[in-house]
């Protein structure tokens, strides 16, 4: 992970290299697209496995090569297999020794987390506030069980993926639009002056994040309900 960080290499995972390498590679990803999607895959598990910042790039590209159908369900298997590497990783690397060191506090948080795993598990991934290299790391040290984490991912990203892969998928407007502008700047300046830009923001939006953030609230519902019931029961 240090050296992918150090080599750059996800300042090249970008929405124009992304175009750049459909246009050129289009003949290959027509006529070998079951090839073409497991590379994919295993480049989106491989990305998320070393935490790299650019889930958000490759799962609108996965919508822009494929389709938003094709794109989504390659990007959430993907991102979840690169997501359970890394957890297991650091739940047998860190996990066990961090809970028997960190004392009690860690010991409650981790009894409070496990109660309700999968409803947190839905909600931090529903909610994009929280770095999906952060929900990886976290559930390992809490001692959440392999099969509530891998459900709590795969079902928890599926909204937030098949919303940024349609977006990928309709991006060709945009990138012609861009296209055109990079072509009249090299008519004026020279290729040497120009730069193909394709902006993430054209496709995140505020109504989109509040979106996500209002059906990670409702994953929360059933802790919620439970502790309210508590709390009467308690109370009675």
């Amino acid at each position: 992970m240090a050296f992918a960080f150090v080599q750059g290499w996800h300042h090249h995972v970008t929405l124009e290299n992304v175009v750049a390498q459909r246009d050129r590679f289009h003949h290959v990803l027509a006529e070998h697209t079951a090839v073409a999607v497991l590379a994919y895959v295993a480049i989106y598990a491989f990305a998320v496995a070393l935490s790299l910042p650019c889930g958000l790039i490759l799962t609108a590209a996965g919508g822009l090569l494929f389709g938003w159908l094709v794109g989504a369900l390659a990007a959430v298997v993907a991102a979840t297999t690169g997501a359970t590497i890394v957890f297991l990783i650091a739940r047998s690397a860190v996990g066990d020794s961090l809970n028997r060191s960190a004392g009690p506090w860690l010991a409650r948080l981790s009894d409070g987390f496990q109660k309700d795993a999968l409803s947190y598990m839905l909600f931090l991934r529903l909610v994009p506030a929280f770095p999906f290299w952060f929900v990886n790391l976290a559930p390992a040290v809490l001692g959440v069980p392999l099969k509530t984490f891998v459900a709590g991912t795969f079902l928890g990203i599926v909204p937030a993926t098949f919303a940024f892969a349609s977006a990928g998928a309709g991006l060709d407007s945009v990138i012609m639009s861009a296209q055109r502008e990079y072509l009249a700047c090299v008519a004026l300046k020279g290729a040497s002056s120009c730069e193909l830009k394709v902006y993430a923001s054209s496709f995140l939006t505020k109504e989109l994040m509040l979106a996500l953030v209002l059906v990670g609230l409702v994953a929360l519902m059933p802790v919620a309900l439970r502790r309210w019931r508590k709390h009467d029961a308690a109370a009675k």
